[in-house]
């Protein structure tokens, strides 16, 4: 009977990952593995924000509470860090395992965060599965009640933080004002995550970027004339190698990609489960909150995307800058703002978190994309480069959005590797 039910279990955890994640890592551990069937469920049609709508954004906020919630778990029992938002009282023999099974269990089916009903008994076989080869007794209870405590204390404490609001970007047909590009018709319904509480960060303003280039200037003419002969869908500028990244971050989920790129890092630099669980609570948390600081930017300025700015750039008062009518991106553009850029942001948080983490940037790690697609990588900030360079490869951003959008990624993470989690 024990056994029908673990093959039961264990088939349901095939078909959770088989559906929504990409191949596991041979060397995953407890919290990259949670890493994936978290990532995975967020990213999965039908929860509250579809793909190409600012679910990137909001599935990285929803993380960050998955993996602060994990930390809390097993710091409480590894007993070396401060706590990121409480310490339940744990033995230090307590199952690590099984805290942080709990742990993001917990969120996943209490957090409110999205995810259809129709996935939680998937996500409860998982559970299940991850439970079983851990031998009952006071060990496995104990991480038990130590990952569902952190997490419960978690929810608290992100209660009423302004997720799901009601704000939504406005267009405008003004130069330089952004509006919908086509085929698109409804915009972010994400758009909420600008008024949404910091995870580390206590002004997020205070990490705002620089305002986009004047539309008149030599420096937005420069930026213009880069985007519109390289990121036309039918440039003959760019390189089979620019096309393959920018289909690489552009065609599949970015947030989906990062996350492996995320767990491959973990998997390839060496650690112990506590260290992990440290590594990816700071890194989302910084990145979580690099994309509030980067919508609310979005927000302030609401620039027009390239593909306004081109086809309709007899309208910006600028003489070197010449119009194309028909002028179409790579990549569809997403249905926000241009600037500042936020996967972009994205990269400049987790490849800076990443080296204040590791103590260096050399590294060698990878990252696959949910359709199979693998990109290798040799430094941290080689990540944060290949993004910036391929949103203007995909024609989705003018290159000052990109930087701009990196910088605040990297200040972010400086300011919150330095508070949280020490």
């Amino acid at each position: 009977m024990r056994a029908t039910r673990a093959r039961r279990v264990l088939l349901g955890v095939f078909v959770l990952l088989a559906v929504l994640a990409s191949p596991a890592s041979a060397r995953a551990d407890a919290v990259t593995g949670w890493n994936q069937i978290a990532a995975a469920a967020l990213q999965s049609p039908g929860t509250a924000t579809p793909p190409g709508a600012g679910q990137g954004a909001v599935s990285t906020a929803h993380l960050a509470m998955v993996h602060a919630a994990v930390y809390d778990a097993v710091n409480a029992i590894d007993g070396c860090h401060e706590p990121y938002v409480s310490s339940p009282r744990a033995k230090r023999w307590y199952s690590q395992e099984a805290a942080v099974a709990a742990a993001a269990r917990h969120v996943l089916v209490n957090g409110g965060l999205g995810i259809p009903a129709a996935r939680m008994p998937l996500i409860e076989a998982a559970y299940q599965a991850a439970l079983l080869p851990i031998p009952d007794g006071p060990a496995k209870a104990g991480g038990i009640a130590t990952g569902e405590a952190a997490a419960a204390e978690l929810l608290a404490a992100r209660a009423g933080d302004g997720r799901f609001g009601p704000f939504r970007f406005t267009e405008a047909t003004g130069p330089g004002q952004w509006r919908l590009v086509p085929p698109a018709t409804v915009t972010d319904p994400g758009a909420w995550l600008k008024d949404v509480t910091p995870f580390v960060l206590r002004d997020p303003d205070r990490f705002g970027g620089h305002p986009p280039l004047r539309l008149g200037s030599q420096a937005y003419a420069a930026d213009f004339k880069e985007v519109k002969a390289v990121g036309r869908a039918d440039s003959m500028t760019r390189t089979p190698e620019q096309t393959a990244a920018a289909e690489y971050w552009g065609t599949t989920n970015a947030t989906a990609t990062m996350a492996s790129t995320i767990r491959s890092v973990a998997d390839t630099q060496g650690g112990t489960l506590a260290d992990h669980a440290r590594l990816l609570a700071r890194v989302y948390t910084n990145a979580a909150d690099a994309l509030i600081v980067t919508w609310r930017d979005k927000a302030r300025y609401s620039f027009w995307r390239p593909y306004h700015a081109i086809r309709e750039a007899a309208s910006d008062g600028n003489r070197r800058t010449e119009p194309d009518p028909a002028w179409t991106a790579l990549i569809a553009t997403p249905p926000y703002p241009d600037h500042p850029s936020g996967l972009s942001a994205f990269g400049g948080a987790v490849a800076h978190t990443m080296q204040h983490f590791y103590g260096r940037d050399r590294a060698t790690f990878s990252g696959t994309t949910p359709g199979g697609v693998t990109r290798q990588f040799t430094r941290f900030s080689q990540l944060e480069d290949d993004i910036v360079e391929a949103r203007i490869w995909s024609g989705i951003h003018f290159r000052f959005a990109d930087t701009e959008g990196a910088r605040i990624g990297r200040n972010v993470a400086h300011w919150g590797s330095w508070h949280a989690f020490r």
